[in-house]
């Protein structure tokens, strides 16, 4: 089901910076992508596409990428001197710019992130007025907003899983939004993206987690921006 727009997507964010495309939207993604990775980051690898290859220096997407894989709201003054407060809190970064993907969102931006021990890769889009659609999650399709709570599951693709993680939610005092399924292989990696109205209770999490066929999973609260 396609995500609706309000009036308040329309007239925008309140954020820092000229474009709510290559400012607010960027900041977005970065954050959802903190949030993927459970904590700002070590290291990252920012690569922008099509339009966003041509503008984000002139556009400040470059200072609002890093502002977001710091975890500062769209409309945090500290955006202004991402690139010091980076440096000062040992985030290290680069930039890469591909200017003709051809099958790529016009304002596309891929994150490569670590953590430790631990790395993740998104693929963004910023859709304008500060709306976002995070298309990919360690390379499998993923398209979710940030709107609503979201649980990203990691598991193996057996027969009867889809059908048991909506069973243990349907316990929950909430309701699936949206649901996507997708998988590499057969009976491979498969992973399932649900958004949801209301969140889950770490109890709820923890008994997921708990399962042998289910190797990792990420919940997503609504971001305040």
């Amino acid at each position: 089901m396609a995500e609706r727009s309000s009036v308040f997507d329309m007239i925008g964010p309140v954020m820092i910076g000229p474009s709510s495309s290559h400012t607010a939207g960027v900041v977005k993604i970065a954050r959802m992508a903190v949030k993927v990775l459970g904590g700002v980051p070590d290291v990252a690898e920012i690569t922008f596409y099509n339009s966003f290859a041509r503008t984000y220096e002139g556009h400040g997407s470059d200072k609002a990428v890093i502002g977001g894989l710091l975890d500062y709201a769209t409309d945090d003054k500290r955006i202004k001197t991402s690139f010091e407060n980076a440096k000062e809190q040992g985030l290290e970064y680069k930039f890469r710019s591909i200017g003709n993907a051809s099958t790529l969102h016009p304002n596309s931006i891929r994150l490569k992130i670590g953590r430790g021990k631990k790395e993740i890769e998104i693929l963004g889009e910023s859709l304008g007025g500060g709306v976002i659609n995070i298309k990919e999650v360690n390379g499998f399709k993923a398209n979710f907003s940030g709107n609503l709570f979201t649980l990203i599951i990691m598991a193996n693709d057996l027969e009867g899983t889809i059908s048991f993680v909506s069973g243990v939610i349907s316990h929950e005092n909430t309701n699936i939004a949206n649901m996507s399924v997708t998988r590499k292989a057969k009976k491979g990696q498969a992973c399932q993206v649900i958004e949801m109205d209301s969140g889950v209770r770490p109890l709820t999490l923890e008994y997921l987690e708990s399962l042998g066929w289910i190797h990792d999973i990420i919940y997503i609260p609504i971001i305040e921006t």
